[in-house]
C-alpha cells in the first residue's frame, strides 16, 4: 500500500462536494477550522451549489473533484458531505494523475465508493473520517488532524460485551455497509481476505441489515477475515412486526461461523464520536478487557 504524503502547515487542501448537497455556512465553518491547521484552503467552483437532492449536476460534481485530483499543489481532498451521488460519476473519474501522485482522500458514508474503489485498483491508503460538515466536532477532527499531519494515531476503549476476544492482525479496509453491498460485483469491489473488515451503517430497518449481512457472507466477504470491526450502527428502525434481533445480535449471528475477533460499538460513523481511521493501513486488532486498534506508524517523508 502507497502512503500519500503527510501534510505540513502551508499545504494546499481542497474541499469539493461529489454526492450531496451541503448548507454554505457548514463549508465556511470547515474552511475556517483547516485554515486554523495552517492549511491554505481552495474551495471547489460548485461545491455551494444544489441540483435537487445533489451538490450539483453529475457533470458539475465531477468537474471539482477531477480538478482536485489532478492539481498536484492539493494534497488533499476534503469530501464536504456524503449522502447520495458519487456512484453516479465513478466511471468517469480519470485517476492517472492520482496513482502518479497519490493524495489523502477523507471522507465516509458514500465516500466509501471512492474508498474502496482507490484500494482495490491502485493500493493507496486514504482516510475514513469526519467531513467538511463534522469538522466542528473537536475529538472527531483532532484524529483526523492527528493522521493527517503524521502523528500516531492508536485507540484504546472498554470492550463491549458483545464483543469476541483475540488478537487479529491486517489491512483495515471498510466503510458503510450499504454501500459495501451495493459494491459486490462492481469493479470496485474490495478483496476482504486477510484483513480486518470496518462496517457501520445508519437509518436502516433491521431485516435490511440481517439482508446485507447476509450478502456480504454468501459473497464470501465475512468467511477469510482476520478480524472484524463494528462502528456506530445508528437509528436502526424495526417494523411493527418485530424483527426480533438488534442489530448487535444480526451481526453477531452471521459471522457465528468464524473464529476470529469481533469488535462492538468502536467509535466511528454516522455519529458524534467519528474517530478517524486509515482505510488501507495494516493495523493490530486486540479485544481483551480492553480493546485496542493500532495502526502501523509509516514514517514517509512529506511531498517527496
Amino acid at each position: 500500500m502507497k502512503t500519500p504524503p503527510y501534510l505540513i502547515k502551508g499545504d494546499k487542501v481542497a474541499i469539493v462536494a461529489p454526492a450531496g448537497k451541503i448548507k454554505k455556512e457548514l463549508v465556511n465553518d470547515a474552511k475556517r477550522t483547516l485554515e486554523n491547521w495552517g492549511l491554505c484552503v481552495v474551495l471547489g467552483k460548485n461545491v455551494y451549489q444544489e441540483h435537487f437532492q445533489y451538490a450539483a449536476t453529475d457533470k458539475s460534481r465531477l468537474s471539482d473533484l477531477q480538478k482536485a485530483l489532478d492539481d498536484n499543489e492539493i494534497k488533499a481532498i476534503f469530501c464536504a458531505r456524503g449522502g447520495y451521488g458519487l456512484i453516479r460519476i465513478m466511471d468517469d473519474i480519470d485517476f492517472s494523475n492520482f496513482k502518479k501522485m497519490p493524495k489523502w482522500i477523507i471522507g465516509f458514508s458514500d465516500i466509501t465508493i471512492l474508498h474502496a474503489h482507490i484500494h482495490s485498483n491502485f493500493g493507496i491508503e486514504t482516510l475514513h473520517a469526519t467531513m467538511a460538515a463534522g469538522l466542528k466536532d473537536e475529538l472527531s477532527a483532532n484524529t483526523l488532524r492527528n493522521c493527517l499531519f503524521g502523528q500516531p494515531q492508536n485507540y484504546e476503549l472498554k470492550t463491549e460485551s458483545n464483543s469476541r476476544q483475540g488478537r487479529a492482525a491486517g489491512r483495515l479496509v471498510g466503510g458503510n455497509l450499504a454501500i459495501l453491498c451495493s459494491l459486490i460485483g462492481t469493479p470496485s469491489d474490495m478483496d476482504t481476505t486477510g484483513k480486518i473488515l470496518f462496517i457501520e451503517d445508519i437509518g436502516e430497518y433491521l431485516y435490511r441489515l440481517d439482508r446485507m449481512m447476509w450478502q456480504l457472507k454468501r459473497a464470501d466477504k465475512l468467511k477469510n477475515l482476520a478480524g472484524l470491526v463494528v462502528g456506530g450502527f445508528t437509528d436502526m428502525k424495526d417494523n411493527d412486526n418485530p424483527f426480533g434481533k438488534s442489530a448487535y445480535e444480526i451481526i453477531t449471528e452471521a459471522v457465528e461461523e468464524t473464529n476470529y475477533p469481533v469488535c462492538f460499538g468502536f467509535p466511528s460513523g454516522h455519529q458524534q464520536d467519528n474517530r478517524a481511521l486509515f482505510l488501507g493501513r495494516s493495523a493490530i486488532l486486540s479485544i481483551n478487557q480492553l480493546t485496542t486498534l493500532n495502526f502501523e506508524h509509516r514514517t514517509i517523508s512529506n511531498h517527496g
